[in-house]
């Protein structure tokens, strides 16, 4: 119980940015959660936080060591919820939202299915790219894709998001094709315009001194950007530019040899997937239901393929 509470204590002060907050929230001393904090860090044998008079910070074993307690947490939550609901149907309606070309894809598909499995369930999908208030809209789940912002939300890492540079055939053959990332700025480079939420730029990793790769951003520019990365998708199989895309836009199009990869070497660690829900001690059985059902399909291979099986 100790160890949980500790690891509970831990993803709210993450949540809330503050000691005091997360104390607060649950209704004990702020000496309380620190000295659960302390406990914490003594027994892993690393700093998870950075406490200031001002703020606390994410140290980077902090980092990682928040996704997997966020996701431990969901999952003893489902698995207490699976025992205590018995019988119970999940019902009422259920507010999603996406970014608009990966909804498209990979959410739109899947709720006629989730509706089939639970049919006294509503769902309602909103597909957006701006970055939606959760609370201030109602909306039970959010998916996003890359990374998260901090917030109070709650995060459950669904699958992996890797990015690639493509170009067509066409266009390799007429400008030649760039050997390291630095030389990208001499290429016409297809990139979301500056209002986007796409804001560090296209990632990659090279070397660095000591034998060890660090991970660079770079802002490649060109004739053409857009706020629409469907836009950019369709310009790049025009020919008119590099573009950085995710895998799952265009892994059917370099099967199919329409687009040619560029860069592979410098790949950058995938970033993730997310489902982003508010922070709360009982989630309701609908969205409980939604994050098991979009990790259980996101899980599988052939789900990237395109191909959702029938229920």
């Amino acid at each position: 119980m100790d160890r949980l509470k500790q690891l509970e204590s831990f993803v709210a002060i993450a949540a809330r940015g503050s000691l005091t907050a997360a104390a607060k929230a649950e209704g004990v001393a702020p000496a309380i959660v620190g000295r659960r904090i302390d406990a914490l860090e003594e027994r892993l044998g690393v700093k998870l936080l950075v406490r200031t008079t001002r703020r606390i910070a994410l140290t980077h074993e902090g980092s990682a060591f928040l996704e997997d307690c966020q996701r431990l947490l969901v999952e003893l939550a489902n698995a207490e919820a699976s025992v205590s609901a018995g019988g119970v149907k999940a019902s009422g309606h259920l507010r999603v939202t996406a970014p608009a070309g990966f909804g498209r894809r990979h959410v739109a598909p899947l709720v006629p299915r989730f509706h089939e499995l639970h049919p006294e369930v509503t769902i309602s999908l909103n597909l957006s790219d701006r970055l939606v208030d959760m609370a201030g809209e109602s909306f039970d789940c959010a998916v996003r894709v890359g990374d998260l912002p901090d917030s109070s939300l709650v995060s459950l890492r669904l699958a992996d998001n890797r990015r690639r540079c493509v170009a067509t055939p066409d266009f390799v053959r007429r400008h030649g094709a760039p050997r390291h990332p630095g030389e990208l700025a001499r290429f016409a480079c297809l990139s979301l315009s500056s209002d986007a939420s796409q804001t560090r730029g296209w990632a990659f990793r090279v070397p660095a001194a000591g034998g060890e790769h660090e991970v660079i951003y770079l802002k490649p520019t060109g004739p053409l950007d857009c706020s629409d990365g469907q836009v950019l998708h369709d310009w790049c199989l025009a020919g008119h530019g590099i573009a950085w895309r995710s895998t799952w836009e265009v892994e059917a199009e370099i099967d199919a040899g329409l687009l040619v990869p560029l860069l592979d070497e410098f790949a950058a660690p995938p970033n993730g997937i997310y489902a982003v829900f508010p922070q709360r001690k009982h989630l309701p059985l609908r969205v409980r239901l939604w994050l098991d059902f979009l990790k259980a399909q996101y899980a599988r291979p052939e789900f990237w393929g395109g191909t959702i099986a029938a229920p």
